[in-house]
């Protein structure tokens, strides 16, 4: 299973962000959504949840498991949130 890296802004739209989220999962790959920052991680929490919705109707659930990671912006080390999304299910 590949992950893809989606990474989210305070500025990120949440719905694009599922979006995004829920088509790496389509591709029976897993998702690690990273963000830095407390309004990015909040856009973050939120674009998994609107997945969930979209997950749930194609017929398949999503977990989440958090935990830090250490990203570079503008060649300085910075500790992020990784949420790592994967389908509990995959669709029929």
């Amino acid at each position: 299973m590949n992950t893809e890296i989606i990474k989210v802004s305070a500025r990120s739209l949440p719905k694009l962000t599922a979006g995004a989220i829920a088509a790496v999962i389509r591709e029976g790959n897993q998702a690690e959504v990273q963000s830095v920052g407390a309004g990015a991680a909040n856009q973050a929490i939120k674009a998994v949840a609107i997945a969930r919705g979209y997950g749930r109707e194609e017929g398949y659930d999503l977990i989440c498991r958090p935990q830090f990671t250490q990203i570079k912006i503008e060649e300085e080390e910075k500790t992020a949130i990784a949420l790592v999304v994967e389908a509990l299910q995959q669709p029929v």
